[in-house]
């Protein structure tokens, strides 16, 4: 498929969730750009640009022998494509199809990746001349030359954007490559599994807080040993005087010190060596308000911070974003702190606690893996 791309990366407008506006430059170049090369071979026939969008339109109607047949041939004569790399232009589709079920529907959260990271949106948007029909969210990472999700990897437990479901197989049948798209839900999966090839990804991890008045029914629903080593590393903490702050969103700074400290300790590499991913939940952070809530807990112990949670609030439930822990000097104390989310989210009125995707080696000890999928061409 060759791509017609508009260089209309002029100034331009997004309401923040506080109401006001904000001006974004785009730093988007020439190079940013996906080469020819990485673009699925599909025959079209370009449309009229739409100029103050950024965008273009293509017809399918000379691709349908590529794509498959699950519709009468003919309506591909009616069906058109739209590229969207102009981020107000995909603000508006967002608001659009996104279902707003999860954290990661929310277009304030995947801003707050494209605000650190400002690689090229690349929306591709399935229509007829009366309505818009399927939209499939993507980026061009350059460094990594390939595709993804808009916002990055860091997103979970993600749906396609589709009125009908058979639509899902005609985006990802004209979607350029290479492609990767991970943690896809698996409601998903199970409508498409004879008919799109998808293989697992790393599962993520929820408890169900119903029928829950505090961490300590939750304690009784697990194995004796492990409910006993939980309540000791619980004790040991408390016995130290631990105080509690909520809130205190200066400590995010702390929070990535401590984590950074933390995988050192493991000879890990974290994932905040990246400047881009200590912006992106700043931003995050800045960004809360109009679709989610975030919330920061901070455990002291004496003169020094022992911990420190950053937590995302959406539809009844409370994620569980980011931590920073002192193990080494206060050991248990990631334990503690979980006991005390289990507490928090329950008064807080919370359905569940999603503790996100990878087990790190004890997350599938204590929490129901929910699995996840991905794609990739």
């Amino acid at each position: 498929m060759k791509i017609y791309h508009l260089n209309n990366h002029n100034k331009s407008e997004w309401k923040t969730p506080n109401g006001m506006k904000s001006k974004i430059t785009s730093s988007l170049k020439e190079e940013d750009e996906p080469p020819d090369s990485l673009i699925a071979k599909t025959e079209i026939k370009q449309k009229e640009p739409v100029k103050e969008r950024g965008s273009f339109f293509v017809s399918l109607e000379n691709s349908k022998k590529t794509l498959p047949l699950t519709f009468d041939p003919s309506v591909f004569k009616t069906l058109q494509v739209e590229i969207a790399s102009d981020i107000n232009r995909c603000f508006e589709l967002w608001k659009e199809f996104s279902p707003q079920k999860t954290l990661f529907d929310t277009w304030e959260f995947r801003f707050a990746f494209y605000q650190a990271y400002k690689h090229r949106p690349y929306f591709i948007l399935l229509k007829n001349q009366s309505e818009n029909l399927a939209l499939l969210f993507l980026w061009y990472e350059k460094e990594k030359k390939k595709f993804f999700w808009f916002g990055s990897q860091w997103q979970e437990e993600i749906r396609f954007f589709s009125k009908n479901p058979n639509y899902v197989s005609i985006l990802l049948s004209i979607a350029p490559s290479p492609l990767l798209l991970n943690a896809i839900s698996k409601d998903l999966v199970e409508s498409f599994k004879d008919k799109i090839k998808f293989e697992e990804d790393e599962p993520k991890y929820i408890l169900n807080l119903e029928g829950f008045k505090n961490h300590e029914d939750y304690l009784m629903t697990i194995k004796k040993n492990r409910r006993r080593n939980l309540r000791k590393d619980r004790n040991r903490i408390r016995k130290m005087n631990p105080e509690i702050v909520i809130n205190n969103f200066s400590d995010f700074e702390k929070l990535v010190e401590l984590s950074k400290n933390r995988f050192v300790q493991k000879g890990e590499e974290a994932d905040w060596e990246d400047e881009r991913r200590v912006e992106a939940f700043r931003q995050v952070i800045k960004l809360a308000g109009k679709s989610y809530s975030v919330r920061m807990i901070s455990v002291k112990i004496g003169d020094e911070i022992a911990g420190v949670d950053l937590i995302a609030i959406f539809n009844k439930t409370y994620y569980t974003l980011k931590c920073g822990y002192n193990v080494k000097d206060f050991p248990g104390i990631g334990n503690f702190v979980n006991l005390f989310e289990i507490d928090d989210a329950i008064s807080l009125e919370m359905k569940k606690i999603d503790f996100l995707q990878n087990s790190y080696q004890w997350k599938n000890k204590y929490f129901q893996a929910i699995p996840l999928y991905k794609y990739e061409k």
